[in-house]
C-alpha cells in the first residue's frame, strides 16, 4: 500500500519538491506486481511488457539529462525548468515530425536502434532554422505488439539523437494497438521545443542580393523521399525479395543498399548554434521533402532568388544510383531529395569565409553552394545554374 498511498498523497495536493516528484513517480508509483490485466492481455495489450520496456530504456533516457530536466519516467507530463537569466526576450519554437516510410527499411532489416535519430533530427533541424536551441524532446511510438527489447532499441536511437542535439528526452508514449498495426510494425513521431531570444531570431528581411548560400553536407537520403526510393528499388511487396534487394552490395556505395538507406539523418544543431556566435545568419533551410525547390525559397523575402551552382553541388553516390535506376529527371531529383545538402545557410559575402572556417572547425565540411540574386518571388525563385 505504500506505493499507492504515496501516489494518492500527491494526487490530493501534498507538497513535494521536484526531486521528490521524480523519486515517487520513477520508483514507486507503478507496482508491477499489482498492476496487471489478463483480459487486456488476451485482447492483445500486455501492460507488463510496457513496464519491461520502460525498465530497459531508463539508461538511455538518463544519457539525455540536461540542467533543466526535472522528473523521471512515469509521470503524466514531462517536466522542464526554464532558465531565462540570459534570455531577456524569450521565444519558444516548436516542431513535430515523423520518419515516414523509411521505417519500412528498419522493419525489413530488423534494425531499430538508429531510426530514433531520424525522428529527433527531423524536429530539431527544423527548430534550429530559427536559431533556437532545442530544450527537450518527446516521442510517440505506436506498435502492433510491444516487444520490450525493440521498443528500448528505438528509444536508444531517440536518446542518441537528443544527445547529438543537446536536448533532454523528458517523456514519451508507447501505444500498443493490436489489429491496427501488424505485430512487427510501428510508427514513430516526435515533438521538440527550443528557446531563442527574440533579438537573435532569423529575420529573412535581412537576406540581400549578393549574400552567399552555404551548404552543410547530408549523410545521404536522410528521411524524405522514401516512397520514391522504395518504388525505384522495388522495396515493397514480396518481403523476401525486398530483403534480398537491401542486402545487395554496391561498390559505388561501399556498403549494402540497406546500410546506405538506413544511415541516420544528420543533426545540425550544434554547428549552427556555434556559427551564430561568430556570424550573423540571414537565413536557414532544412532540406527535407521537396528538395531545393521547396525548401530554400522558404527563407527568402520577396524580390530575391537563390542561384545554385550545379557544379558546386556534392551529391553522394546514392542519388546518382536512384536517378539512374529510376530514370528520374534532374529537376525531379532536386525537387525531391536533399542532393547532399541537408541544410543551407545564408550569410553576407563578407562573412562567408569566417562562416566556412567556423563550420569546418565544428566538424562540418561546409562549402559555398550559390548566391542570392534579384528575381521574381514564386515558383522560379530557385535557379540551378551550370555556371562555374
Amino acid at each position: 500500500m505504500q506505493a499507492r498511498s504515496a501516489c494518492a498523497s500527491m494526487a490530493n495536493g501534498a507538497a513535494f519538491s521536484l526531486d521528490t516528484y521524480r523519486v515517487y513517480f520513477h520508483d514507486y508509483c507503478v507496482d508491477k506486481n499489482f498492476s496487471r490485466s489478463e483480459s487486456y492481455k488476451d485482447a492483445g495489450v500486455d501492460i507488463n511488457a510496457g513496464y519491461e520496456a520502460v525498465e530497459l530504456m531508463k539508461r538511455h533516457v538518463e544519457r539525455t539529462r540536461t540542467a533543466g530536466m526535472r522528473g523521471g519516467l512515469g509521470g503524466f507530463g514531462g517536466v522542464f525548468e526554464l532558465d531565462l537569466s540570459a534570455v531577456p526576450n524569450p521565444v519558444l519554437i516548436s516542431g513535430t515530425d515523423g520518419v515516414g516510410t523509411k521505417l519500412r527499411i528498419a522493419f525489413l532489416l530488423d534494425k531499430h536502434d538508429t531510426i530514433g535519430i531520424d525522428c529527433v533530427a527531423m524536429c530539431v533541424n527544423d527548430i534550429v532554422c530559427s536559431l533556437a536551441k532545442p530544450l527537450y524532446f518527446l516521442d510517440y511510438i505506436a506498435c502492433g505488439k510491444t516487444v520490450p527489447a525493440k521498443i528500448a532499441a528505438i528509444v536508444k536511437g531517440i536518446a542518441e539523437g537528443c544527445v547529438q542535439a543537446g536536448c533532454a528526452l523528458i517523456g514519451g508514449e508507447t501505444a500498443e494497438m493490436p489489429g491496427f498495426y501488424a505485430v512487427d510494425e510501428y510508427d514513430l513521431a516526435g515533438f521538440s521545443t527550443g528557446l531563442v531570444d527574440k533579438s537573435l531570431m532569423i529575420d529573412i528581411q535581412n537576406v540581400s542580393a549578393g549574400d552567399v548560400i552555404i551548404a552543410l553536407p547530408s549523410s545521404g537520403v536522410h528521411s524524405n523521399g522514401f516512397s520514391l526510393v522504395r518504388k525505384v528499388f522495388g522495396i515493397d511487396g514480396d518481403t523476401d525479395l525486398a530483403k534480398k534487394t537491401l542486402a545487395a552490395y554496391y561498390s559505388v556505395l561501399k556498403k549494402t543498399l540497406g546500410e546506405e538507406l538506413l544511415t541516420p539523418t544528420k543533426i545540425y544543431v550544434k554547428p549552427v548554434l556555434e556559427l551564430m556566435q561568430k556570424v550573423k545568419i540571414h537565413g536557414a533551410a532544412h532540406i527535407t521533402g521537396g528538395g531545393f525547390y521547396e525548401n530554400i525559397p522558404r527563407c527568402l523575402p520577396a524580390g530575391l532568388s537563390a542561384r545554385i551552382k550545379k557544379t558546386a553541388v556534392r551529391p553522394p553516390a546514392i542519388f546518382g544510383l536512384i536517378a539512374e535506376k529510376g530514370n528520374i529527371s534532374e529537376r525531379d531529383m532536386f525537387n525531391t531529395f536533399n542532393m547532399g545538402a541537408g541544410m543551407t545557410l545564408i550569410v553576407s559575402a563578407s562573412s562567408a569565409q569566417t562562416a566556412l572556417d567556423t563550420l569546418n572547425a565544428a566538424g562540418e565540411d561546409a562549402y559555398i553552394l550559390g548566391e542570392i540574386v534579384p528575381g521574381q518571388h514564386g515558383i522560379e525563385q530557385l535557379t540551378i545554374s551550370n555556371e562555374q
